[in-house]
Order: structure tokens, then C-alpha cells, then sequence
């Protein structure tokens, strides 16, 4: 009751319950894609940068989540085949995983018989090889982290020199939303390049430290391969 009567008394005197806030939503409803269109034609590059990044930075988590993945139980499974005198079931094995630590075992599996520094090279080349495959588009991706930024820049310098040169223009009819509206429009390919620029920077560091992770599994993996082949050698001394 003591509610409904102060609603009244609100209503009577003229005063909205409500905030007006209308006018604030109405500039905040603004789309991005109309932020990026006042940007000028250089939005164009940055939206095709950003894409070219993405495409790159799915592509290459995509191929080191699946170099990384394979079983923990692989190298217990060569060396228990290798000492049966199993190679073509070795072989067999290794080629069921599409990761670069299967094929540079497969690579030493294939040079069995030959002197254990010739094996080891080739493990070794594989390795470079697969660790070049991983790496290949990372420099793009670092091209743009570092370039969209820069063209980021370059588009509020074309813009202030449109606002100034508007204002030359204009002679002694200066407005300041002149001034503002070029500086607003300039600035907005600041933001998107830094925008692109950081974002393929960190997708940049992560694929780099990805890529770490995967070579240090295959240097370990060489590792124990090598000392498998010694294996036999060992226990032939021994008797």
C-alpha cells in the first residue's frame, strides 16, 4: 500500500522510475563491424592477417597435439620386439602412429645391420627433418604478430593527416568534432592491429613452446634407442 502511494506521488510530480539511459545504450549498441568500416580499406588487412593467423595457429596445434600424442608403452613394445627378432612387426607398429617419434624409430628400425653411427645419423636427420615439418608457417604467424601493429600505426598516421588536412581546409570555420572524428577514426586500426598483433604473439609463444615439448621427447626417445640397440652388444660382453 505505502508503495503504490509513493509510485503515485512519483508519477504526479513528472519523475520516471526508470534511468535515462537510452541515449548511453543507443552509442553503445554500436556493432564492431561499423567500429572496423570507419577504419578505412587498412581494416581489411588487418581482418585478412587475422585470419591467416588463425588458420595457421589451428593448423599447426592441430599437427603438434597429434605429433605428441602416442602411447606410453611404445618403446617397452620395440624393445620387446626387437629382441624377439620381431622387425616387421616393429615396423608395423611404428607405422600405426602418424607422430615424428614413431617415424624416426621406424628410420633407425629399417637401418638394423648397419654400424651404429650410420643409424644414429639418420635418426638424427629425421628428427631435423620433422622438427622443420612442425616448425614450417611459424614464421608467418610471427610476421604478423609483429606487422599488424605497424600497420595498426600506419593507418592513425594516414588518419591524423586526413583530419589535419581537413581542418587546413576549412580555414577559419574550425570545428573541433572536426579534429575528434578524424582522431576517433585513426584510432581505431591502432586498436584492431594491436588487437591481431598480441593475439598471434601469444598463439606464436604457445605453438614454439608446443614444439619444445615435442623435441625433447624425440631426443629422449633417440636416446633410448640407441641405448636398446646397444642392449644385445652388452649382454654378448657379458657372457
Amino acid at each position: 500500500m505505502l508503495f503504490n502511494l509513493l509510485q503515485t506521488g512519483i508519477d504526479s510530480l513528472g519523475i520516471s522510475s526508470a534511468p535515462q539511459v537510452a541515449p548511453v545504450q543507443q552509442e553503445m549498441s554500436e556493432s564492431i563491424i561499423s567500429l572496423a568500416m570507419k577504419g578505412g580499406w587498412l581494416m581489411l588487412v588487418l581482418l585478412l592477417l587475422s585470419i591467416i593467423a588463425i588458420y595457421i595457429f589451428g593448423k599447426k596445434w592441430w599437427m603438434i597435439r597429434k605429433a605428441a600424442s602416442i602411447d606410453k608403452n611404445f618403446m617397452n613394445d620395440i624393445r620387446d620386439y626387437i629382441h624377439e627378432g620381431k622387425i616387421k612387426s616393429a615396423i608395423m607398429l611404428c607405422e600405426r602412429y602418424d607422430s615424428p617419434v614413431a617415424r624416426l624409430v621406424q628410420k633407425g628400425i629399417e637401418r638394423i645391420g648397419r654400424p651404429l653411427s650410420d643409424i644414429q645419423t639418420s635418426v638424427e636427420n629425421t628428427g631435423n627433418v620433422e622438427v622443420a615439418r612442425l616448425e614450417k608457417g611459424l614464421p608467418y604467424l610471427a610476421t604478423i604478430s609483429g606487422g599488424a601493429p605497424m600497420i595498426g600505426f600506419l593507418g592513425t598516421v594516414i588518419g591524423m593527416v586526413q583530419a589535419f588536412f581537413s581542418m587546413s581546409k576549412a580555414g577559419n570555420n574550425i570545428d573541433i568534432t572536426l579534429l575528434s572524428g578524424g582522431i576517433y577514426t585513426a584510432m581505431i586500426t591502432t586498436v584492431g592491429g594491436l588487437i591481431v598483433g598480441i593475439l598471434a604473439y601469444f598463439g606464436y609463444n604457445y605453438l614454439t613452446s608446443q614444439i619444445s615439448d615435442v623435441v625433447f621427447k624425440m631426443e629422449r626417445t633417440t636416446i633410448d634407442f640407441m641405448d636398446l640397440l646397444h642392449e644385445p652388444a652388452q649382454s654378448a660382453e657379458e657372457e
